[in-house]
């Protein structure tokens, strides 16, 4: 079967929306991945995505032409939603009968996730679903403004229920896939490339590094030890990992992929945290680290708790996590 696999906006002007995450990372994230994962079960799939446009419009008619021009049979615009902060859960739109029947297999995969089941829709009024000549899909795969649902998201799981829900099938490859390179990030200098690590795949020097950047993060294994920087995804890595994800508030699986090594990389970062309007990862690891409720927002409890810390520690007491703060916190 020949699919198109649309990610969506990447080109500029045609941007997509941020959130706790930027909707362009993701897109490319889940899209590429799906790519792999159709191509390595015999499918063939074609790049909806233009390398330019203008207009909006033209970015839109750019992905239709693509797939109309090479007669694909199934046609997939992946998204991500954005709407209030709390609004959340899956979405898959379509028109044709053909295209609302793939919607609610595709649906169903992905709720399996965790994510809220928001239904199956009608995407009459959508520019893609509307100029394209075969049956097609518009997935929303979740709320990136969302924390509930940035919580349960695994671009690797979302490319899988995808796949399975267009196929029937689930496709085994493991695709580490980088941001999109048009969307800034901060990535932090000499920072791992987001390799996905399980227990028996590890050909360079990703656990090493997990090692390293955990035990900078001062998370310790079960027994509170830190890691033996040994590069072996051992009983004690692979605790310190789950703890580490409950700590962020990621899903506390002990294996690491783009979402764990994302969280990993923000903190590293070291950004300077001010005001209390501050929420997600970066938050919710301070406040483990600093004894405050952690409910991942930079109140005012967490900002008294950071003061404390900056007194006893000889630093200026203004709840601002700046430079010297962090070199306190991870050195």
């Amino acid at each position: 079967m020949k699919y198109g696999i649309d990610m969506g906006h990447n080109c500029p002007p045609d941007t997509g929306a941020n959130g706790i995450k930027f909707e362009d990372n993701l897109t490319v994230e889940v899209g590429k991945k799906v790519i792999a994962k159709l191509e390595s079960l015999g499918h063939t799939v074609i790049s909806c995505k233009p390398n330019s446009a203008s207009t909006v419009n033209q970015s839109l008619g750019s992905r239709c032409e693509k797939a109309n021009n090479n007669g694909v049979d199934f046609f997939v615009s992946i998204h991500f939603n954005c709407f209030n902060g709390q609004a959340n859960g899956t979405e898959v739109f379509a028109i044709s009968d053909a295209g609302k029947k793939v919607a609610q297999n595709v649906l169903d995969e992905i709720v399996k996730l965790g994510f809220f089941n928001r239904g199956v829709k009608s995407g009459s009024h959508l520019y893609v679903l509307r100029r394209t000549n075969m049956p097609g899909i518009l997935v929303e795969g979740c709320f990136i403004d969302s924390a509930k649902d940035m919580q349960i998201y695994d671009g690797e799981a979302m490319a899988n229920a995808i796949v399975a829900g267009l196929t029937g099938k689930v496709a085994t490859t493991t695709t580490p896939i980088n941001p999109a390179p048009n969307v800034p990030v901060n990535p932090v200098p000499n920072a791992p490339a987001n390799p996905v690590i399980d227990e028996e795949q590890n050909k360079d020097k990703s656990i090493l590094r997990l090692q390293q950047a955990l035990n900078r993060l001062k998370i310790t294994d079960k027994n509170n030890k830190p890691l033996v920087e040994d590069n072996g995804m051992g009983a004690a890595t692979s605790s310190a990992t789950e703890k580490f994800q409950r700590i962020v508030g990621i899903l506390p699986t002990g294996i690491v992929g783009n979402t764990t090594w994302d969280a990993i990389n923000q903190i590293l970062a070291k950004r300077v945290v001010q005001g209390t309007h501050a929420s997600g990862v970066i938050i919710r690891y301070l406040q483990f680290r600093i004894g405050a409720n952690p409910d991942g927002i930079y109140g005012s409890q967490t900002e008294a708790a950071m003061k404390k810390f900056q007194q006893q520690n000889g630093l200026t007491a203004d709840g601002i996590i700046g430079a010297m703060t962090w070199q306190k916190l991870i050195g």
